[in-house]
């Protein structure tokens, strides 16, 4: 594996999809030989695009292929568990989208499987490839500030419910609503920096306030859609060590922001923000600390980052090493622990430990 040209089958091509054709292209060595989707329009348009010898409809027909060295999930998050346990079982390694599935107990079917091969299993957590998340982390594992005892992570939007009445509002096939949708990319990007502290209690609640009345989305819906998900989640998770976290999480709410997402840090010796606008990534970063004994603030330079490129770039990287031992998705998994915890938190609506 480290000298032979890999091949990949990417199951699902909406824009997640099509971010990972793209990505697994920029690999040198690596070929997008396979594409599947029930919709036969969209894969036509694909395969030419991008020169896809094979297309399915049935994502089975991909997997069961010999000649696939990875399988690539961007399907909706009910099938995360199906499409990957398959490849999985059938010797391929696979990079999948966030979340690692809809459920915690398909999440932790997904990982039981990659041990069981012996194959890499990776979720796509592009966020913390960006350049702000990066010089950041740079300047946390230098020490700049210090022991980090307390963090926020939001992702605020004021009307952005992704198609309202599709999958994403249904909790049977998403798991739920932008908690496990935005909710996720910025606790990973928080833990990550924090240096992955164990979460051991979380109390949250849930609120459904304009989805149901079709408010919200893009394009009014007169409220005849299908949501049974949140429009709105709140947490507070306890960490080992005694750190805390908030997190926050909305695809609705009346507000000021607009599509907002980032991070707050507080430590001993410094602290940090990172606020996005609307995806933005120019002047995002504010690290403040004391220079001279009195406050200041620093504005660092940082580059746009590398997204779902720089996620399969390491994916690759890992394979070709010939040790991808880490990569059994128990990064992601923790994640999901996470989630399901404040969603059961919040139906029961008391405190619950992990």
């Amino acid at each position: 594996m480290t000298e032979q040209q890999l091949r990949v089958g990417v199951v699902g091509t909406g824009w997640a999809g099509e971010a990972h054709i793209i990505g697994f292209r920029q690999q040198p060595g690596v070929a997008v030989t396979a594409i599947a989707d029930p919709r036969a329009g969209r894969l036509a348009e694909l395969a030419a695009k991008y020169e896809i010898a094979h297309t399915y409809t049935d994502y089975n027909e991909l997997v069961s292929r010999d000649d696939l060295d990875i399988v690539s999930v961007a399907t909706p998050n009910c099938l995360h568990a199906p499409v990957a346990i398959a490849a999985l079982e059938r010797g391929k390694h696979v990079l999948c989208e966030k979340p690692l599935a809809h459920t915690l107990a398909d999440a932790e079917a997904m990982v039981r499987a990659a041990i069981s091969a012996g194959r890499a299993l990776d979720v796509t957590f592009n966020h913390r490839q960006r350049g702000d998340v990066q010089v950041l982390k740079a300047h946390i594992d230098q020490g700049g500030l210090g022991r980090i005892y307390h963090a926020k992570a939001t992702w605020m939007r004021r009307s952005g419910i992704p198609g309202m009445g599709g999958w994403f509002t249904s909790r049977a096939l998403a798991g739920g609503g932008p908690l496990i949708d935005l909710g996720v990319h910025v606790l990973d990007m928080a833990l990550y920096l924090m240096g992955e502290p164990e979460a051991v209690a979380v109390s949250a609640a849930t609120y459904a306030e304009l989805g149901p009345r079709g408010r919200g989305g893009r394009g009014d819906t007169g409220g005849q859609s299908v949501y049974d998900v949140e429009d709105l989640a709140t947490a507070f998770v306890r960490l080992a060590g005694g750190a805390t976290l908030l997190l926050e999480a909305s695809w609705a709410a009346y507000g000021r922001h607009q599509d907002d997402f980032g991070v707050a840090l507080y430590g001993t010796e410094g602290g940090a923000d990172i606020e996005v606008v609307n995806y933005g990534w120019q002047d995002t970063l504010r690290i403040y600390g004391d220079i001279g004994g009195v406050p200041a603030v620093m504005r660092p330079q940082v580059t746009k980052g590398t997204g779902h490129e720089g996620v399969i770039r390491a994916f690759v990287a890992a394979l070709r090493s010939g040790d991808w031992s880490a990569l059994t998705g128990a990064v992601a998994l923790r994640r999901s622990q996470i989630i399901d915890a404040c969603y059961r938190s919040a139906q029961e609506g008391r405190e619950l430990t992990l």
